[in-house]
């Protein structure tokens, strides 16, 4: 019998906690609630959960440091992040995916759907049984494995979250053609709905970054979306 993921939430709201804890429970999950960023902090000594649903206005500390936590400490960095906050400024859902969320579901919300987007990103972060075992080659400099989630660079393994190894597999498998944020975004989500469209753009910058003096393998086509090209 496969294994139930621990879903932990991070509300200073009982309501909330109450109502996302019932969905996840019956979605499959286990859960456990935390009405404050230092009890979740403190629990992580003894238990590390596979999934955290963390709102962003907390009373003893901001959301947002509680990710910068998260995708700074190396035993942490690779658990999936739900932003679940009343702040819906796009200032804002931009600069939770710049410090490493993956997603970002303003409140009010559907249970319904907050369930939906917990699996489709828990999917991302799985490998697929049924992925292929072959390479996709871009020249003789970089190639992305797509049974092993490796990119090696000129010689060099490089890490990258699920979400930017999906994209960057996706323009780096059809070198030269243009895919508008639309079609990544749909790539990625499926028919899901999504936050905004700049999370592209966040994702392919970090891209980016990690690809360091090769970073114009990834090329923006201005008014258009991106391409990969030599």
């Amino acid at each position: 019998m496969e294994k139930k993921k621990l879903v932990a939430v991070v509300d200073d709201s009982p309501d909330i906690l109450k109502i996302v804890s019932l969905h996840l429970e019956k979605a499959g999950f286990l859960s456990r609630c935390f009405k404050n960023a230092g009890s979740f902090l403190n629990s992580l000594k003894s238990e590390t959960p596979d999934f955290l649903i963390l709102d962003l206005i907390l009373p003893d500390m901001d959301g947002f440091d509680v990710c910068k936590h998260m995708r700074s400490d190396p035993a942490l960095k690779n658990i999936p992040i739900l932003m679940l906050t009343a702040k819906d400024e796009e200032v804002d859902k931009v600069l939770g995916l710049e410090l490493g969320a993956d997603d970002y579901v303003t409140k009010p919300f559907m249970p319904r759907e907050l369930m939906a987007r917990v699996k489709t990103i828990l999917k991302r972060y799985e490998r697929p049984e049924e992925e292929s075992d072959s390479t996709i080659r871009f020249g003789d400099l970089l190639s992305i494995d797509e049974t092993r989630h490796e990119v090696i660079l000129n010689g060099k393994s490089l890490v990258f979250t699920p979400t930017e190894f999906k994209i960057l597999k996706l323009l780096c498998a059809s070198p030269g053609q243009v895919f508008t944020r639309e079609a990544i975004l749909k790539h990625l989500w499926g028919s899901e709905k999504v936050v905004v469209k700049r999370t592209v753009d966040v994702h392919i910058r970090h891209i980016r970054e990690k690809l360091g003096k090769y970073a114009d393998i990834v090329k923006n086509v201005p008014g258009v979306g991106y391409k990969s090209e030599l």
